[in-house]
């Protein structure tokens, strides 16, 4: 039977708008969601759930949502994804690391050397989860453009994701050569221009930082609808959809296969669910407003929906837990088990497998070592 993949989705204390207030009601903080400490922490409870990778939520806002306005009574601030993805990769071993980075706004060179580094410190784990930035006070942090339509915000994703690929590939593998007798420590033969010419960006390379170690790093996408889920069979490796019921998935499904079809390339498809166990000790009135399907139940029932989903189609789920605190311990500890049991899900990490391998994702060759004489 075809194994179920898990991945679980972080941000701040929990994707419940008053996570916060049950963390410090209940001294859960750990240290704090600025602090190093507790991003590392929730890293190693994800990792004993054997998950395939987590993300860690980032945008160019600093509260969630679309609104200027800052709201007293949300968690406001966070650290930067890439910076906290690169401090829990030390004290992990196995687990996938998938920081958001927004493309909007950003130079493609800047993101492709942070996520090339960040696959080298974790030996092949890093992946990256790219977001664009649609509104006009997100622009006005910059002062270089206002916002624009999303059409264009697609393209110039697009284009700065093939950047980052070129980039990757700048340098082969074997370009460093640390020949001591010669004193050459590089091969320049090896190290390429990528030479990339677009409406958006003009990038000739090569990168600043060798090839990773997966050649290339996991990319993935957030996507509502159908010019996100064409941009994602374009240019990403995985596709995170966002079904509110069965129906809706195979609506989805249908979608996202037509636009892998249009691409003429496969991605990796994962459903997005919101997970509140216990709901009851939040306060009272405070719903979950996500983009994505709010689970409330048994992990029993937790386990099934899982299930349905898988044979529905999806590669694998991942989970946002509403509370960190609650949620996180409750779905490593009594439904991974569960999964387990059905025989539905690994019972352990293979030594040294890279994100890649552990997706099913075909090696990455070079395309300019391809070239080579």
């Amino acid at each position: 039977m075809k194994q179920l993949h898990l991945a679980v989705g972080l941000d701040g204390y929990g994707w419940h708008p008053h996570a916060w207030r049950y963390a410090f009601a209940h001294n859960a903080t750990g240290g704090g969601q600025l602090g190093g400490r507790y991003w590392a922490a929730l890293a190693g409870v994800a990792e004993r759930g054997l998950f395939d990778f987590l993300t860690i939520d980032d945008s160019l806002d600093v509260q969630p949502g679309l609104r200027p306005e800052i709201s007293p009574r949300r968690l406001a601030g966070r650290a930067d994804a890439v910076l906290v993805a690169a401090r829990i990769a030390p004290v992990t071993t196995h687990i996938g690391l998938v920081p958001v980075a927004t493309v909007t706004h950003t130079e493609p060179f800047h993101v492709s050397k942070a996520i090339a580094t960040l696959d080298h410190i974790s030996h092949g784990r890093a992946g990256w989860q790219v977001r664009v930035s649609a509104t006009a006070h997100e622009a006005a942090l910059f002062g270089r453009r206002p916002g624009i339509k999303n059409d264009q915000l697609f393209d110039e994703a697009a284009d700065a994701v093939e950047v980052a690929r070129r980039l990757w590939d700048s340098w082969e593998d074997d370009a460093v050569i640390r020949d001591a007798a010669t004193g050459r420590y590089i091969d320049r033969d090896k190290l390429h221009y990528v030479d990339f010419a677009g409406e958006y960006f003009s990038v000739k390379g090569p990168s600043i930082t060798p090839r990773p170690p997966q050649g290339q790093p996991v990319v993935m996408a957030l996507a509502h609808g159908p010019r996100a889920y064409a941009f994602a069979a374009t240019g990403a490796d995985l596709v995170l959809v966002t079904p509110r019921d069965h129906e809706s998935l195979r609506a989805i499904l249908g979608d996202v296969a037509e636009a892998q079809r249009a691409a003429g390339r496969a991605v990796k498809v994962y459903a997005d669910l919101v997970v509140s166990l216990v709901e009851d000790q939040l306060a009272p009135g405070a719903a979950i407003s996500s983009d994505a399907h709010v689970f409330t139940g048994s992990t029993a029932d937790l386990a099934e929906l899982l299930f349905a989903w898988h044979d529905a189609g999806v590669d694998g789920v991942r989970l946002r837990p509403a509370v960190n605190a609650i949620d996180l311990p409750a779905i490593v500890d009594e439904v991974v088990p569960l999964l387990q049991r059905a025989g539905r899900f690994r019972s352990d990490y293979r030594d040294g497998e890279t994100l890649r391998e552990r997706l099913e994702l075909a090696p990455a060759p070079n395309r300019y070592a391809a070239v080579s004489p």
